[in-house]
């Protein structure tokens, strides 16, 4: 499996091209960087310019700050790029949060605590981005009462300061979705708490990649910054992998990211084995596959535990892979470790390829 370095950065720049001059773009890198591995896609990011970098939790977060510090391609700064600790911090987590100079983002009184009180013994400052629940109900201080709770104990806080204030949209790939027209007014009662409040984030961010490519939510949000007095963010994931999930809604909205786009990964198995059958012949577990006519059979060793999803086998998903340039068909239930695939019809297939 690679990731290929160049068409990463390229997907990078692209949103940024799309989002224009003034807006900081986090490359969102959490989950192992949706599986193509973390450590090999932060530094190239951070080679083609990204500044900030999107994880999971505060694990994650070590773990790349670690594997940067390493890197040559580094920049010097101690705490440089930026990483935001996106979905999360339990409280044991707050020493490292601030010996690894991470943003956490932050929705209730007790996680500031938490960070006030590590940051107290520490000697320095910890930022945060504060989430507000606009229509998910998962992470966020709902407005009102609970976002009112989180300023006043940002305003106890000795050490705690906001740098951000963040939502998420639920249906962010649908062109004017009315959970998101009401997700926007929510947020934007959230801005006035913050004006209110006396809190001047430096940043406000709502877009994923499908805000991105939907385009209007971020046009909204710039309105937004300039109430605030700050800078718009986005937060793109799979764009950055090299796909969007296809827009819905309005058809005269048109996808302003997705087109730019190239998937990153290349995932390649050898052939360790070949086989010939005859009509009549089972293949693989349950015997679902029955042969109805002579077959040539290539096996693979690559199977559900490594990601060749289970409902790729045959009478499922009907997945295949290629080979030498065809389409090779699965053949019954893809295994653990294994798969079989139908190369009966094309050039000849060889061990090894």
């Amino acid at each position: 499996m690679g990731v290929a370095a160049a068409q990463l950065t390229s997907n990078f720049r692209a949103v940024q091209d799309v989002v224009s001059g003034g807006v900081t773009v986090v490359a969102v890198i959490k989950a192992d960087a949706y599986g193509h591995g973390a450590a090999l896609c932060a530094a190239p990011l951070l080679a083609g310019g990204a500044e900030w970098f999107g994880v999971t939790d505060v694990a994650e977060g070590v773990d790349i700050r670690r594997n940067l510090r390493k890197s040559s391609k580094v920049p010097e700064v101690e705490n440089s790029p930026s990483i935001l600790v996106m979905c999360g911090m339990e409280p044991a987590d707050a020493a490292d949060a601030l010996r690894y100079g991470l943003t956490p983002v932050v929705w209730t009184p007790e996680h500031i605590a938490a960070l006030d009180a590590a940051a107290t013994e520490a000697g320095h400052e910890v930022r945060v981005h504060v989430e507000v629940d606009t229509g998910m109900a998962r992470q966020g201080a709902t407005v009102g009462a609970e976002l009112d709770e989180v300023f006043e104990a940002l305003k106890t806080a000795r050490w705690v300061r906001c740098e951000g204030l963040m939502t998420h949209l639920c249906s962010a790939e649908v062109a004017g979705a009315p959970s998101t027209e009401a997700a926007r007014g929510r947020f934007e009662r959230a801005a006035g708490q913050t004006l209110a409040a006396g809190v001047r984030p430096r940043f406000v961010h709502v877009g994923n990649s499908s805000a991105v490519d939907e385009a209007s939510t971020l046009q909204w949000l710039r309105r937004q910054a300039d109430l605030l007095g700050a800078s718009c963010m986005v937060r793109p994931g799979l764009a950055l992998y090299g796909y969007c999930l296809p827009l819905q809604g309005d058809t005269s909205v048109f996808p302003a990211l997705r087109a730019r786009l190239r998937p990153v990964m290349t995932w390649e198995a050898p052939v360790i084995g070949l086989r010939d059958i005859d009509a009549g012949a089972t293949v693989g577990y349950g015997a679902s596959f029955i042969a109805l006519r002579p077959m040539r059979l290539a096996l693979l060793p690559v199977g559900y535990a490594d990601g060749f999803r289970r409902e790729a086998s045959s009478g499922m998903g009907d997945g295949w892979v290629m080979l030498r340039g065809r389409r090779a068909p699965v053949v019954g239930r893809v295994s653990m470790n294994l798969t079989v695939v139908d190369v009966t019809a094309g050039a000849e297939v060889r061990v090894g390829d």
